[in-house]
């Protein structure tokens, strides 16, 4: 039986823009276990990556709440507490890949294990191994402008999951990349995330995207419309 991981509980989200009220999210309840693939879909504007932002902390609701494994509160804590929490549970996969451009392949892989106290011999030899598995071990040394957009995304893959994190948030992971190359990382993203036991939450408009997720969330003007489970 699956371990609920994250409960989202009535979570509304509003932004003031001059004298007009924009509600992105409006009254979200929502429930994620332990090691199971998720893809929320939806139009642009739809609310989608709003409650990736609120469910990684990344910002506070309006209303609502939401409670991690342990009962932790995320909108009870302060920016520091945030931080932490995110460096010890999460990894991030972006669109834009988010590699900086000065560090090689390596580097970036590394970077989160800098945060946990790594030394630098165990930091390189778990971001190669990382690199490895996702089919750039030969790719190293390069940095982000010699390398196509998805070897830039694996690197991005390889990032987020180097520190065996608890949930992967994947926010239109394939957005910027052709459809060959989104079915490789597709397929990458879901075989790395299950084979770890991890959570793994993605973010798309794309109805393919949906296909590789255990349960699909559906939302339409900031509510959820369907929640669909295979």
């Amino acid at each position: 039986m699956s371990k609920k991981l994250i409960a989202v509980n009535n979570l509304s989200k509003i932004y003031i823009m001059g004298k007009e009220r924009v509600a992105a999210l409006k009254r979200v309840n929502l429930g994620f276990e332990e090691g199971k693939v998720y893809c929320i879909v939806g139009k642009s504007g739809s609310g989608k990556s709003t409650l990736l932002n609120m469910m990684a902390g990344l910002e506070k609701p309006t209303q609502g709440e939401v409670v991690y494994f342990n009962n932790t509160h995320l909108e009870e804590m302060g920016e520091s507490r945030l931080a932490k929490f995110r460096r010890q549970n999460i990894g991030f996969v972006f669109q834009s890949y988010n590699l900086m451009g000065q560090l090689t392949a390596l580097e970036n892989v590394a970077m989160p294990l800098i945060f946990k106290g790594y030394s630098r011999k165990v930091r390189n030899k778990a971001a190669k191994l990382m690199l490895e598995q996702v089919g750039l071990g030969d790719r190293i040394k390069h940095r982000p402008n010699q390398m196509s957009g998805g070897q830039q995304q694996r690197v991005s893959i390889a990032r987020a999951f180097v520190s065996r994190p608890k949930i992967i948030f994947a926010d239109e992971p394939t957005g910027n990349l052709d459809s060959k190359t989104s079915i490789e990382i597709m397929e990458l993203i879901t075989k790395i995330a299950k084979a770890n036991g991890q959570t793994l939450i993605l973010v798309s408009h794309d109805e393919e995207t949906a296909e590789y997720a255990d349960t699909v969330i559906s939302f339409l003007d900031g509510r959820v419309v369907e929640v669909a489970s295979k």
